[in-house]
C-alpha cells in the first residue's frame, strides 16, 4: 500500500485466515491472467478455475507457475468435482488433483444429486491428502429457494465437522442463485439467519461477484470478510471497498459510522 497519511481499516497480511479475497478464472487470456497476479498478489489470497475450465485451457499449467511463484493457492471449481463424481471417477480426480499439485480442493453438490451426508463423507475422506473448501447451496435457483434457512446451517455445521476448511456460500459467477434471486436481489433473510447462527464467519466465505454483494458483506462483516467469486477486472476495486476509498463504503470506517478496524 503506497503511503498516503490517511486512516484505514486494518487489512490482514498473507497468509491470512481472514479476510480473503479468491479470484475466479472463468478463462480470462494468458498474460491478463499473469499480469493480474503479478500486479496484486498481496491482495489475492486464491484463484479458482471455475467450473470445468482446466480440462480445457491450453495455459494451465502456465497459469499455475504464476500462481505458485507469486504465492497464490489456487483450486478447481467444486463442478469439476460433481463431473467426476457423475461418472464415478473419484480416484481419477484424486490423480488429476495431484498431478497439478493442488494443495486446496472443493466440494459441492450444487448441481448433481449427491445427499450433504454423502458430500461430507468425500469431505472427510479428502481431507486427508488435502485442504477441503466445501461449498453449500444449488446453482438451481428455484432449488435454493426450497433450501430453508436451518438446512443451510445444518449443512455448513457438518461440512465443517467432516473436515472443512472453510465452507462457501453458492451465488454462482453471477450472483443469481443460492444467496440470491434469479434477478441479483440479496437474499437478506437467509444470510442475517446464517451470520447470527452459531457459525463463526471467519468459518465462511461468501460468493460476492458483484459490487452489490460486495459492499453489503463489508458492511455487515467488516473489511476482513471472506470473498469469493471476485472477477479478475475487480480485485482493486474490491480492495478499495474494504478500504472505504470508494464512494459506496466511503463513510463506513469515519467516526461516526461504523468500525470494523
Amino acid at each position: 500500500m503506497n503511503s498516503s497519511g490517511l486512516t484505514l481499516p486494518t487489512r490482514f497480511t498473507k497468509p491470512r485466515s481472514s479476510g480473503l479475497t479468491l479470484l475466479i478464472d472463468n478463462g480470462v487470456p494468458t498474460e491478463l491472467f499473469k499480469d493480474t497476479v503479478i500486479s496484486n498478489a498481496s491482495l489475492i489470497d486464491f484463484v479458482k478455475f471455475g467450473w470445468g475450465t482446466s480440462i480445457i485451457s491450453s495455459h494451465l499449467e502456465e497459469k499455475i507457475e504464476c500462481l505458485q511463484t507469486n504465492e497464490v493457492e489456487f483450486f478447481f471449481g467444486g463442478t469439476l468435482f460433481e463431473k467426476f463424481v457423475l461418472q464415478r471417477k473419484i480416484d481419477q480426480y484424486y490423480q488429476y488433483c495431484n498431478h497439478y499439485g493442488c494443495r486446496f480442493i472443493e466440494i459441492s453438490n450444487g448441481t448433481i444429486e449427491l445427499s450433504n451426508s454423502d458430500k461430507a463423507t468425500f469431505i472427510t475422506d479428502f481431507s486427508k491428502d488435502f485442504t477441503v473448501l466445501s461449498e453449500v447451496g444449488s446453482k438451481s435457483t428455484i432449488d435454493s429457494l426450497h433450501i430453508h434457512p436451518s438446512k443451510w446451517i445444518e449443512y455448513i455445521n457438518e461440512d465443517l465437522e467432516a473436515g472443512a476448511y472453510k465452507v462457501i456460500t453458492e451465488a454462482r459467477e453471477s450472483g443469481t442463485s443460492g444467496i440470491c434471486r434469479s434477478d441479483g436481489e440479496i437474499r437478506f433473510g437467509l444470510i442475517e439467519e446464517i451470520i447470527q447462527s452459531t457459525i463463526h464467519t471467519d468459518d465462511m466465505i461468501f460468493e460476492a461477484p458483484t459490487k452489490q454483494l460486495q459492499t453489503y458483506f463489508i458492511e455487515k462483516l467488516g473489511s476482513n470478510v471472506n470473498l469469493a467469486n471476485i472477477p479478475f477486472t475487480g480485485i482493486l476495486s474490491l480492495e478499495t471497498l474494504r478500504l472505504g476509498l470508494r464512494s459506496d463504503t466511503l463513510s463506513l470506517f469515519e467516526q461516526g459510522g461504523h468500525s470494523y478496524a
